[in-house]
């Protein structure tokens, strides 16, 4: 049977590169459209997407993150102005989450790792919980985000498990 870390980074190096392939459909002129004005824009949201995995190191080699300290410099989120340059901000970062992944120490998957603000506690979770929650699923949400936004678009968009185009109703007695 496959170790924990094998089985993440399995997931982790597909769901990169599914990521990945949506990313490449963004084009530059479309970076500043949003789908309604309470949302991001595509732009804010691919930049987001691009940082996620770069947070891998941060959860993997110490215990707490405070994005926001009492006396130092506040967390910086990406606002990369093109597909290029959010491409290779993620390309960094997936680079940077894949090498936390095979060289941190398993035996702590089950440490609480916490997210702090201004030196207080956000969120604490048992690191095995945060890898899942905070950076996998995260990413998917956001990347389904980005597939809906892209569609909306009329831009095509790659399969992610299976094909993109829709696949079409069934005939009644089908089920």
């Amino acid at each position: 049977m496959p170790t924990y870390v094998e089985q993440l980074l399995a997931e982790y190096d597909r769901e990169m590169a599914n990521t990945r392939r949506v990313l490449v459909c963004i084009p530059d002129d479309k970076l500043t459209w949003r789908a309604h004005p309470r949302t991001n824009t595509i732009g804010w949201v691919a930049n987001h997407v691009a940082e996620i995995p770069g947070w891998l190191p941060l959860i993997l080699q110490q215990p707490t993150w405070d994005f926001a300290p009492v006396d130092g410099e506040p967390y910086r989120f990406p606002n990369d102005q093109t597909t290029t340059a959010i491409l290779d901000a993620f390309d960094r970062n997936v680079l940077a989450g894949r090498s936390a992944i095979l060289e941190f120490d398993a035996d702590t998957l089950g440490e609480t790792w916490s997210l702090m603000q201004a030196g207080q506690i956000f969120s604490s979770h048992p690191r095995h919980l945060v890898i899942r929650n905070f950076v996998i699923n995260h990413l998917v949400h956001h990347r389904a985000a980005l597939l809906v936004y892209l569609r909306m678009l009329d831009i095509a968009v790659p399969g992610m498990y299976g094909p993109s185009e829709p696949i079409p109703p069934l005939n009644s007695g089908e089920i």
